[in-house]
């Protein structure tokens, strides 16, 4: 009587390797998203400090003690700190006037920082002292808590690493695939901004300059998933979503602020796809696009590198066959 087989050692090491595997995404994942959470903190955070220097001094003093928690700057006046706020130079500042100190804010940049600076301020403030508070640039209506930007950044992550993946697995090469992803990420971006600005008024830029954000954005992702896997095969694509999901998302700032996050996350967050998206989003949609310029080139660095990896991937595929079929063509040869 035969006994049924064991479990072969190969099936075996491949069980466990399925669950270390698993456990260590696990792991990183938690890690990703849980720990600049958990250490949410200004750090060399952007405040602006306004009016005569004798008034100011000993508010900017106390700022700068606070283990670099802020990166106190000077303005001659209100006007000067209002103009700072809208250029994204600060996030808010203090301004001493003879009607005693206002702070500034803008919500619009972020409403936690907002929050932060509030009670950071009414705790610097000398007692008694009443502080009032002005939103320079304010959030819409329809999203004062900045929750619905916040939580565009995944579903734009996760469009991008479909369309990489998509193209990939349909068979598309080269040019045909540069051309499927271009056209994937200008249709993703046109539709995101009919949801976000025409129906919930998220936004209140330029329609089309944020339909262009979030196209340039989509094709940030799609183009170095489809780029990776062009030039190592199908597992890029699990590489490019391990790093604009995993990473990018948590790492991107885009609900709280980069210099809120621990360091230096929130400047690698600022150096990946999602992270620059929404920084130019938000300077697009509201700051009449102060500051666009180093995100902009940001994406606009990722796009092109993934899209010129597609096109080296096409080629390598191309030169490959040809060296492997020409030993059987020479076998294949007549002899004499």
């Amino acid at each position: 009587m035969s006994t049924p087989p064991a479990t072969s050692p190969p099936q075996g090491r491949r069980i466990v390797a399925v669950a270390v595997l698993v456990s260590a995404i696990a792991a990183f994942a938690l890690w990703a998203f849980a720990w600049p959470a958990a250490r949410t903190a200004p750090r060399d955070l952007p405040l602006g400090v306004a009016g005569p220097a004798t008034a100011t001094a000993p508010l900017q003093s106390q700022l700068q003690q606070q283990k670099g928690a802020f990166d106190v700057h000077r303005y001659a006046d209100e006007g000067a700190a209002r103009e700072a706020i809208k250029d994204r130079s600060v996030y808010g500042a203090v301004a001493v006037t003879p009607q005693g100190m206002k702070l500034l804010t803008a919500t619009a940049a972020s409403p936690v920082v907002a929050q932060l600076l509030e009670k950071a301020v009414a705790g610097q403030a000398p007692e008694g002292t009443k502080v009032t508070t002005t939103d320079v640039v304010a959030a819409p209506s329809a999203d004062p808590r900045g929750a619905a930007l916040g939580a565009s950044v995944l579903p734009l992550a996760i469009a991008g690493v479909a369309a990489g993946a998509i193209v990939t697995m349909l068979g598309l090469r080269g040019i045909r695939a540069a051309v499927a992803l271009t056209i994937a990420a200008a249709a993703v971006g046109m539709v995101a901004a009919a949801l976000a600005h025409t129906w919930l008024g998220v936004l209140t830029g330029n329609w089309w300059a944020e339909a262009g954000v979030l196209s340039l954005s989509t094709l940030a992702v799609s183009g170095t998933v489809a780029g990776v896997a062009a030039l190592i095969g199908t597992a890029g694509i699990g590489v490019g979503a391990l790093a604009m999901v995993l990473l990018g998302n948590p790492f991107s700032g885009v609900t709280s602020a980069p210099q809120l996050l621990p360091e230096p996350v929130g400047y690698i967050g600022q150096l990946l796809p999602p992270g620059a998206g929404g920084t130019l989003l938000r300077s697009v949609s509201f700051f009449d696009g102060a500051r666009i310029a180093g995100p902009a080139l940001t994406l606009g660095v990722w796009a092109l590198l993934g899209l010129t990896a597609v096109l080296l991937g096409s080629l390598r595929r191309r030169t490959t066959p040809v060296r492997e079929e020409a030993p059987a063509a020479r076998e294949a040869a007549p002899v004499g």
